[in-house]
């Protein structure tokens, strides 16, 4: 075997342990672990596919060389064999390639407003349904989590959660397609709110977060402060004649989680404990792991419209992806949830750099 794929005989142990687990019925008493095995299991099948493929491939090739010396027509064939084991062996390096380990989880998405007033506002608001027409794209589900309107009917900040259906293959889950999305946004437009033509720029800040399970992060509860207040709508006129809305302060973290989206007291309390089990998973993650830190640095906390990933041209129907040096004039289609373009640009660069750390 190929010294590039010494850590297959460990995966095809792996894979044949879980097919024997998950044949046990014993095991769907636990839902949890049945699901922990199944996703293990979809993850490492397009591997064992990709291997079979190319063990295939090195075979039928190892065996035309030795009848080539005998058989004019087996000589021949050679370079086609060549070519096509060639492609599988690079497709099974690529399969082995170190993965995000949040790759398969759903996702929390934070849009915050920053820099440029209620055109900020606005522009949140545009940034939110791009994602949502996306995602109904990718076949996910999504879910208004929280939310705070302007006076224009922008958003201050809104939280929304996206789910896959189902176990997504491999690269194919939310945190898979939207990790590079954090970070700030900047636009360039003629706001509604400007009456002399005038282009002004704008920025809005987008966070994502791996969903985190219950049974993942625990939560002990004296460790929570809980404010509750009424829920006020744009402009902080009060939509709510009872103290519905929820604060959550995790003390040892000093994390803040404020939910007053739904009607219900208990409703806004699960709402608010979601993010933060989502907040506290990706804040041990920084702690637990140096890479995942310099991840989560690079989605910039504050919205300064200097700091900036990407930028939205309206007038020239342009954007640009700062980090990959990405440029389309197509924002029109962009803004409505074509992103195929610009993710597809930001995931073929991180494999280029992996590709280029695995042959170091």
């Amino acid at each position: 075997m190929s010294e590039r794929f010494a850590s297959m005989p460990e995966i095809l142990a792996e894979y044949e342990e879980l097919e024997r687990k998950m044949a046990d019925p014993a095991i769907h008493s636990d839902q949890g672990k049945a699901r922990q095995f199944g996703k293990r299991y979809a993850q490492l099948g397009p591997i064992i596919a990709g291997y079979k493929a190319w063990k295939s491939a090195d075979d039928d090739l190892a065996a035309a060389k030795e009848l080539a010396a005998t058989d004019p027509d087996f000589a021949a064939e050679l370079p086609s064999l060549e070519i096509k084991a060639a492609q599988a062996a690079e497709h099974l390096e690529e399969l082995l390639l170190p993965r995000d380990p949040n790759d398969d989880r759903d996702v929390i998405l934070e849009i915050k407003a920053g820099a440029g007033g209620e055109e900020s506002a606005l522009f949140a608001g545009d940034l939110l349904r791009m994602y949502l027409r996306y995602a109904e794209r990718q076949g996910w589900k999504t879910e208004i989590i929280d939310a705070t309107e302007s006076d224009l009917g922008g958003y201050k900040d809104i939280s929304v959660a996206v789910k896959s259906r189902g176990v997504p293959e491999p690269g194919q889950g939310p945190f898979a397609k939207l990790k590079f999305e954090g970070g700030v946004h900047r636009v360039q437009r003629v706001p509604e709110t400007e009456s002399q033509g005038r282009i002004h720029t704008s920025a809005a800040g987008v966070l994502v977060l791996p969903e985190a399970e219950e049974i993942e992060v625990e939560i002990n509860m004296n460790e929570l402060r809980i404010d509750v207040y009424r829920s006020s709508g744009p402009g902080g006129q009060s939509v709510n004649t009872t103290d519905s809305a929820v604060r959550i302060t995790h003390i040892p973290t000093g994390i803040v989680v404020s939910c007053q989206n739904e009607k219900s007291q208990l409703q806004n309390k699960e709402s608010a404990l979601r993010i933060l089990r989502a907040r506290l998973l990706a804040a041990a993650q920084e702690a637990a792991d140096a890479e995942a830190a310099a991840t989560r640095k690079s989605q910039v906390r504050t919205v300064d419209r200097s700091e900036r990933i990407r930028t939205y041209n309206f007038p020239e129907n342009r954007i640009s992806d700062h980090r990959v040096n990405y440029k389309a004039n197509n924002l029109d289609a962009v803004i409505n949830g074509d992103l195929d373009g610009v993710i597809d640009s930001l995931l073929a660069a991180d494999k280029a750099e992996k590709l280029a750390a695995a042959s170091a």
